[in-house]
Parts: structure tokens; sequence; C-alpha cells
């Protein structure tokens, strides 16, 4: 995991060594943008619905870095025995680079520490119901497509898919499957799929275009 962040950070890194390089110099109120998007995934019995604010900066035309704050709901059948349940409400937050190669389209890396409050409902008295909370880190990667996002401007809407490559088993964006002969189990990364917006601060009506 340590790998994956120091990769993330370096991505950031060079993206301001190349952004001091293209542009002028020094700290601009109009490169703010705040904005967010919401999480809806359903896979294999899986359910997660969320909402995901962002407050960032545009490191150059073709980079942006930022935060990002979570709350997921997240519902999942046949956990342990057909027809049992498992329901999660997560907090946290993270952060975020994003990497334009052409106008319309970027790659996203994004590191999350999320705090995960869990219940158990068995389907049948072989299981016990529970409940704990528990925390998990999440490096999300992937990226996605940006409508309207123009020269001057940081306002525009966007879709993405991001996958968690760490797969912590308390992550809110992986499955768990049991076999239920072997007992053997299994993580794999659910498919994250966001769709949002990103709305340019301080740009005024005269900046839509450099």
């Amino acid at each position: 995991m340590k790998k994956l962040i120091f990769s993330m950070l370096m991505t950031a890194v060079v993206s301001v060594a190349f952004a001091q390089n293209d542009e002028e110099k020094g700290f601009k109120k109009e490169n703010l943008f705040t904005g967010g998007s919401v999480t809806v995934s359903f896979f294999s019995g899986t359910t997660i619905l969320g909402a995901n604010p962002i407050f960032g900066y545009k490191l150059a035309n073709f980079a942006d870095a930022g935060v990002v704050l979570n709350y997921i709901y997240s519902g999942q059948r046949d956990y342990l025995e057909f027809d049992d349940k498992v329901k999660q409400n997560v907090y946290g937050g993270g952060l975020f680079t994003r990497l334009y190669p052409v106008n319309f389209l970027f790659v996203q890396g994004q590191f999350e520490h999320n705090f995960i409050s869990l219940r158990y409902v068995p389907a049948t008295s072989n299981y016990q119901p529970y409940k704990e909370t528990v925390d998990a880190n999440s490096f999300l990667v992937g990226g996605g497509y940006c409508q309207g996002r123009q020269a001057g401007s940081n306002t525009f809407y966007y879709v993405s898919v991001l996958f968690d490559v760490i797969k912590n088993e308390n992550s809110p964006y992986v499955d768990v499957v049991y076999d239920q002969v072997t007992g053997r189990r299994s993580v794999r990364a659910v498919p994250l799929i966001r769709a949002g917006i990103n709305i340019g601060l301080f740009q005024g009506r005269n900046r839509r275009f450099e």
C-alpha cells in the first residue's frame, strides 16, 4: 500500500512541476473549484449509493488535484449464507489527482480512508447477528469522460469508472465472496461508477475562455 500512496504523491508532484513550467507561477483563486458526484453501483447482489463533495485546484490545463469527502450506503446479500444481509454506512475522505491527456478524457488516482459502520442480519439461526465499526484504506484508479470542459473554465460534467486496487475486505468498493464448500473467500473490486459536476470558483462571466 505504501508503494501505491507513493505513486499517487509522485504523480501530483510531477503534475505540479510541469504546471510550473507551462503556466504562470503563483496561487490564482480562479483555479479553485468545487462540486462533487453521486455513486451508483450494482454488482453480484451488492448495491452502493453515495455522495462525494469535492474541493480542488487546477494545477494546469491538464492536471487537477484536491480533497474529497464521502458518505456511502452499501447493502449486500448472500454474504455468509443465502439471503442474509450486510448493511454499511461509510464516511471519510481523501485526496485525488486527475490528469487530462485530451480535453474530454481524464485518468484519476484517489486515496481514501473511510470508517465503516456495519450490521449483519442472518437468514437462519446458523449465524448470529452482529454490529461493528471498522476502517479501511482504498486506492481508486480509473478514468472518465468530461462534457463542457473548456480552456480557462473549471465548470463541466463528468462520468468516471474507478476500481479499488488495494481490495481491503472492509472497503466499501469490494465484493467478498465465500465458497460454501471449501470455506474460502475471495475479494473482488467492484466497478465504481461516478457521475458529477465540476464547478469553477471566482471565474466571473468573462473567464469561460482564454
